[in-house]
């Protein structure tokens, strides 16, 4: 691949990293496993390359392979050039020293990538004087600049604290600042923001750029999020079964797709700004094995506008006619042209303003393509329907003050106290979990509980899925409070509510068939073997799965379908109200909006109810009717997401919608963002009065009188709308800004 607007030559005199022609083999099972096919990039100094794929697509070996990390067994071939040096091939001494000094690497969980038992400053120096000639003292003196340079509050004294003494945000900066500390010609950074709420990953890139200015080195940034990288990169490169099958300008790829695989990545993503009455598009089927690859082009069983040449011959990247970047798909031209049927991922409306590329409203995938203004196209068919689906009843079409209430919470309370002592106890302190919430979720609808991490959304959720009495508030499920339950009445109320939890494979229990998992709530229940015999398969074929696949284990499924077969299980019971914590955040964006989709066609045909947690803004916008935003164990704001969403009032609120990023590069650009400084304050520590003052930043331009105010009183919820509350002595109006 050639670099935008440079030819070989200059390309490979400028690039700072060369990647040629490079295969990864590893060892399995049912034969070799093929993870990387022949990828080529060049990144040049000061360049941010993304390269993006679903998993198993070969990001991740890709990088080990750049720095020598492959473990052994593994097969490498081709070439990886760093300043025009060769590195395969090299031995463990000469890797070692281009690691950290040539190649900085930024892991996706910083947890594992620093020392527990060593302090944070102390990991920096050895970073440090490994590579370069320096005293302890100027070693800790540089360590100090870095760790300020990041971010981090108060460096002198954070560099003497340990791993689990940072937050994750603060150790993913610290990891950054040990890839940084000796100014490396590249840093490789995989999937750096992926385990982290909206507001540290804003914080996280922000530090990134700051390192890239700083070092001027080059960046390759891995990872699945369109939205990061449409705000990051300068280029993109989007891999499929290890091999590339587009590469080009960001706004080429995002703007002018011309490979089905990646227009399918950017019509099934979510959108802050995008519609949210339309179903996603999900692209269909799974990634073919890596070790019994199809014949010709791997995303053909998957690709709706697939011709026999596409099953017979696997395409080469070639340069695109017309566009600054390389496509591998036989059908590029046509796509360009808009020539295609508008079908599956490639129905779609006309974009409206600078975005259109085609000034027909008919024609092919360049002038409906969904990362501009384009709402998503209709989905692929339902599932199969139930042999008797249940009808959603009159209160879900009724107006939302007339449905009934089946989840009421108010002025909730759980504090854990924190103890010291082997073998006498005593509290030392209380750390406020949840300390004081109130809502209601009504019949048909979703309620979504967001915030940072540790603000207290998954303590309400197991509060409430306990069905046991608070220390303080009540709780009431379907008009009864679950302080008068017996334990027969818990036992009845479980039945009507159930959870979906964030990682499937960890909720299904391995030893057993999916038909098992199924039957097993059922036999709980003491449902007949007749009932349940008929019961199974009509689960599996409401959420959209073979009927036939009932004695499949849960590793032979996809993960997508590993969620759908828990969100089966959740439905056995025939619940009238689902918590779901963090169903999608474990998938794929491909696989993401086939169960998003599965989960808004439920609520409506079964009249279900939605209590959902989730970090991804984009996801909540899509799903849910009503948001409550959390902070530090209170609701900060409440209201329809439509409303909280076009104008939100609270300054967090406000941050954290200025943190999602956008999959749309010229939006992403035109973004002015607001940057929380500093971490969430620990629970056991709540501040007095607004509990966000200390990163509020319209605190920072108060006068006088409204700071004190601001210090002593914690604002309650108040009305800024119909149906919207505010926790904030200066709540923005609607449409005030």
């Amino acid at each position: 691949m050639t670099e935008q607007h440079t030819g070989p030559a200059a390309t490979a005199a400028r690039a700072a990293l060369r990647v040629t022609d490079l295969h990864v083999t590893f060892p399995g099972e049912s034969g070799p496993v093929h993870a990387v096919r022949g990828l080529d990039f060049a990144v040049r100094p000061g360049e941010v390359l993304g390269i993006v794929g679903e998993s198993g697509a070969g990001k991740s070996a890709t990088a080990q392979a750049v720095l020598g990390l492959l473990p052994d067994g593994a097969g490498v071939r081709g070439s990886v050039e760093l300043d025009g040096r060769e590195l395969l091939g090299l031995g463990d001494a000469a890797l070692s020293e281009i690691r950290g000094n040539g190649i900085g690497m930024v892991f996706q969980d910083p947890l594992s990538a620093l020392t527990p038992v060593y302090s944070v400053g102390s990991q920096l120096v050895e970073a440090l004087r490994v590579h370069q000639d320096l005293s302890r003292k100027a070693a800790r003196a540089r360590a100090v600049e870095l760790l300020d340079l990041v971010g981090i509050p108060d460096p002198h004294r954070r560099a003497d604290a340990f791993p689990h003494e940072f937050s994750g945000g603060m150790r993913q900066r610290a990891v950054i600042a040990m890839a940084i500390a000796n100014e490396p010609r590249v840093i490789v950074a995989d999937e750096p923001t992926t385990a982290l709420d909206v507001t540290v990953q804003a914080q996280i890139l922000d530090v990134l750029r700051t390192a890239r200015e700083a070092t001027g080195a080059a960046i390759v940034l891995i990872t699945h999020d369109l939205g990061v990288v449409a705000g990051f990169a300068d280029r993109v490169q989007v891999v499929y079964a290890g091999r590339p099958v587009e590469s080009g300008t960001v706004d080429e790829i995002y703007y002018r797709p011309r490979m089905p695989y990646t227009i399918g990545l950017l019509g099934a993503t979510p959108r802050l700004d995008g519609p949210v009455d339309e179903p996603l598009v999900p692209v269909p089927g799974t990634p073919p094995p890596l070790s019994a690859l199809p014949p010709g082009c791997p995303f053909a069983p998957r690709c709706p506008v697939a011709v026999d040449r596409c099953r017979e011959t696997e395409p080469a990247p070639a340069p695109a006619v017309g566009g600054g970047h390389t496509v591998a798909c036989h059908r590029s031209e046509e796509i360009a042209a808009g020539t295609l049927p508008r079908s599956g991922i490639f129905a779609g409306r006309a974009p409206t303003g600078a975005n259109r590329t085609n000034p027909s409203p008919h024609r092919g995938i360049t002038q409906a393509h969904p990362r501009t203004t384009a709402p998503p196209p209709p989905p692929p068919p339902s599932p199969p329907e139930p042999a008797t689906p249940p009808a959603p009843s009159d209160a879900v079409r009724a107006p939302r003050d007339r449905r009934p209430v089946v989840l009421e919470v108010d002025g909730l309370v759980k504090h854990f106290p924190l103890t010291r002592g082997t073998f006498v106890k005593r509290t030392t302190g209380t750390v406020r979990a949840v300390d004081g919430i109130s809502f209601a979720v009504r019949e048909g609808e979703a309620l979504a509980l967001v915030g940072e991490s540790g603000c207290g959304k998954t303590t309400t959720l197991m509060e409430i899925m306990d069905l046991a009495a608070g220390q303080a508030g009540t709780v009431r499920l379907f008009g009864r409070d679950v302080r008068d339950l017996d334990r027969a009445g818990r036992r009845r109320l479980r039945r009507d509510l159930q959870i979906v939890f964030q990682d499937p494979t960890a909720a299904l229990d391995p030893r057993m068939p999916a038909g098992d998992i199924l039957a097993e709530p059922l036999r709980t229940h003491r449902w007949p073997k007749d009932r349940i015999a008929a019961r199974v398969p009509e689960l599996l074929e409401t959420v959209g799965l073979d009927a036939g696949h009932a004695d499949r284990y849960p590793r032979e499924f996809s993960g997508g379908q590993r969620q759908r077969i828990a969100i089966a299980r959740a439905l056995a019971l025939e619940p009238r109200l689902l918590v779901l914590d963090e169903p999608v955040s474990a998938l794929d964006v491909s696989v993401q909006a086939g169960v998003l989709n599965l989960l808004d066609t439920l609520r409506a045909r079964l009249g279900l109810s939605y209590l959902l947690v989730a970090h991804d803004l984009s996801v909540v916008r899509h799903t849910a009717d009503r948001v409550a935003v959390m902070y530090l164990g209170r609701i900060v704001e409440s209201g329809d997401s439509a409303a909280v969403f076009a104008a939100p009032s609270h300054p967090y609120t406000q941050a954290l919608l200025s943190a999602v990023p956008l999959p749309d590069p010229r939006k992403e650009r035109a973004r002015t963002r607001v940057l929380l400084g500093g971490d969430l304050p620990s629970p056991a520590d709540v501040p007095s009065g607004c509990r966000f003052r200390g990163r509020c930043p319209l605190y920072a331009a108060l006068g006088a009188p409204e700071r004190r105010r601001c210090r002593e009183q914690d604002p309650p919820p108040r009305p800024v709308a119909a149906g919207h509350e505010a926790a904030c002595h200066y709540a923005s109006p609607p449409g005030g800004g």
